[in-house]
């Protein structure tokens, strides 16, 4: 088809789209967008209207606003994913609309839209087309919800579908029915493998709003896109606690956002689906007030985000002035949706559960309560869990279950420093029981503010995973020490989930680093924490609180290994001139977190918060050297197989700004 030269005329209303990974992102434009045609003007089309999104039926006709058309001209449909493209002929013109028919062929998709006359085309503008079934389905006696879940026109069967209490299949034609008490507010499916939903912003809409009226039958449908996620990428974004304080929507915006949008653009590259998940915590409801930033302030940023968002409730997303659960996560549920779900990417089983209890002792309508919560799972929950489950067949699938809390505490270590390791969950045992069938089960958390693997059971790993915010956006707030480290010496980062199949790996990666950074070495003997060199306004006496061990100068020749992410099947091994060194696991602080956090909070003349000072971690790993100035390497090798080195040049000081 030729091209002649082009001139700009405006068309109105058009809308265009951008592609957000698990389906489409509106991203309207103002009328006064401009499109070409030939230089003669020769279609005379004007008054044309593009809506955003379109849903049709194969083999039917569609109706659209605009002048100038004529029968017989082609509207063609360009793919703008993919190289297909498919064509229908106008059948009917008026003097504001035209009519054309739907190719029986036509798939689901983002397209752009072009008229085609003689020799000459004009683009009309951009739009999303969701091809709809027939959903025109009858009631059913004592069913109250019903629908279909479709793919370009077709029903798509064994579809999960649940009102967070009962759980329904699709039959044969997609449809199903479910007889509820509308209590959640919500009718939600699992998403199945090799499919995905609309999103708006970067959230995914799985679910469907219903009414609190048992006596009304409500018709709620789900259009799905056929992909292939059989590969994919789930980045896990533990605890970002925004809340407009400590500079933190800089830092995100200027350091975290860049550095997520860089990994899924980079996995996105290689024709990897990817995906995010969030771990709890996405706000502070303790400024939701104070400092006008709640999660209706949140979602801005999380849109931000270049791939879909699955979201998840953790303590501080909660209503600080509501006194029960319930009541507490309705803000939630209204802005984000609902607090447990589940979903597939792939061969792999994905849900997401409510690990707070919020209690919130003292709370009135216009004052905070103590914020106080249990770490359990409702017994409601873990009634729809273990029905969810059981639609799963094959337990060889692998689930991925996502709580805000862990399963289990920070193991503590035997003598010979091995995990001791005690459920943190209150009803972990039951959790642990229902996921027994499972040969595979991934827990991934936050809350902790740490990094955590623990392996008690043969078929869950516990994966507790540090935030996004390190220690609460405190260690690079202006004017502190300009790093992003956590309590346990981690750099604020996620976890990187690579999945193949049924084959899974991951990697924690630190915010501003590459993803083979996972370990930092000290040198002991350069370790010697005094006010007078991290915290110049403050005395030896506070510091040396903070600091223990360290307070005191040493010179033993010890080095240490912070491996954030270590677990039973990492190995470390240290060799000072070519000969293996003894390498045992402790639990001590990371003295890297005390001069960017507590020193500089102590220079404040304020008092570190002790929810956030350095704790003891035991991803920690002590050798001792034949000198104070030898040379080292290090190699550490995780469960994949891959290694990491350092050459260790000593002494190495202790500063703020070290590797």
């Amino acid at each position: 088809m030729s091209q002649s030269r082009r001139k700009f005329i405006k068309l109105s209303g058009l809308t265009t789209l951008g592609v957000s990974g698990l389906g489409f992102s509106l991203l309207s434009c103002s009328g006064d967008d401009e499109i070409v045609v030939d230089d003669n003007n020769s279609f005379n089309i004007s008054g044309v209207s593009i809506p955003a999104t379109l849903d049709v039926v194969k083999g039917s006709e569609t109706t659209l606003t605009g002048k100038g058309f004529n029968v017989e001209d082609t509207i063609e449909f360009v793919s703008s994913t993919t190289l297909t493209s498919f064509s229908g002929i106008v059948t009917k013109v008026t003097e504001s609309t035209f009519t054309f028919n739907i190719p029986s062929e036509f798939v689901s998709g983002s397209y752009k839209i072009n008229i085609l006359r003689d020799s000459n085309s004009l683009l009309l503008g951009n739009i999303l087309i969701n091809v709809v079934a027939n959903t025109n389905i009858p009631d059913v006696e004592g069913k109250n919800i019903k629908g279909v879940v479709y793919c370009n026109g077709k029903g798509i069967s064994n579809v999960t579908v649940s009102d967070g209490y009962e759980v329904t299949t699709t039959d044969a034609e997609g449809r199903y029915y479910l007889s509820s008490l509308k209590t959640t507010g919500f009718v939600f499916i699992s998403v199945p493998g090799n499919y995905e939903v609309s999103n708006v912003g970067s959230a995914p809409q799985f679910f469907k709003r219903v009414s609190n009226s048992t006596e009304s039958v409500e018709q709620k449908d789900f259009s799905l896109l056929e992909v292939n996620n059989e590969n994919h990428v789930v980045l896990s974004l533990a605890d970002w606690h925004l809340a407009n304080r400590n500079n933190d929507l800089e830092q995100f915006t200027t350091k975290v956002l860049p550095d997520i949008n860089e990994t899924v653009e980079k996995y996105t590259a290689t024709g990897t689906k990817v995906y995010a998940l969030t771990l709890g915590d996405l706000t502070w409801e303790y400024y939701w007030e104070s400092n006008n930033f709640g999660l209706n302030d949140y979602v801005p940023y999380m849109n931000k985000i270049n791939a879909p968002v699955f979201n998840l409730i953790g303590n501080h997303d909660n209503d600080p002035f509501k006194t029960s659960d319930w009541d507490a996560e309705a803000r939630y549920k209204e802005i984000i949706g609902p607090t447990y779900y589940s979903f597939n990417l792939g061969k792999v089983h994905y849900v997401v559960l409510d690990s707070i209890e919020y209690i919130n002792s003292g709370a009135t309508e216009t004052s905070m309560g103590s914020r106080n919560y249990n770490e359990r799972l409702t017994n409601d929950q873990l009634e729809w869990l273990k029905k969810d489950l059981a639609t799963i067949t094959d337990k060889n699938t692998p689930i991925v279950l996502a709580m805000h809390t862990p399963l289990y505490k920070l193991p503590t270590l035997d003598s010979q420093g091995n995990d001791v390791n005690k459920i943190d969950l209150a009803n972990g045992s039951t959790l642990i029981n229902i996921l027994s069938d499972f040969s595979e089960v991934h827990v991934l958390s936050g809350h902790t503010h740490i990094n955590s693997t623990v392996t008690e059971q043969p078929n869950i790993i516990d994966h507790n995973t540090a935030a996004i915010c390190a220690t609460w956006w405190w260690t690079g707030k202006n004017g502190y020490a300009n790093n992003h480290v956590c309590k346990d010496g981690s750099p604020g980062g996620y976890g990187i989930w690579k999945m193949n199949g049924k084959d899974i790996k991951w990697v924690y990666k630190g915010i501003g680093y590459e993803e083979d950074y996972q370990f930092r070495t000290y040198d002991v003997n350069s370790i010697h924490i005094t006010a007078a060199k991290y915290a110049p306004n403050s005395t030896d006496a506070l510091l040396a609180d903070y600091a223990g061990e360290y307070s005191s100068p040493s010179s033993n020749n010890e080095v240490l290994i912070n491996v954030w992410k270590y677990d039973s099947q990492w190995t470390i091994e240290v060799t000072e001139n070519n000969q293996l060194l003894p390498v045992s696991r402790v639990k001590e602080k990371d003295p890297l977190h005390i001069i960017s956090y507590e020193a500089f909070r102590l220079n404040a003349g304020a008092t570190p918060t002790s929810s956030f000072v350095t704790g003891k971690t035991p991803h920690l790993f002590k050798v001792t050297a034949s000198a104070p100035d030898s040379t080292l390497e290090i190699k550490v090798t995780d469960r994949f197989g891959n290694v990491y080195t350092e050459t260790m040049e000593r002494p190495k000081a202790l500063t703020v700004d070290m590797r």
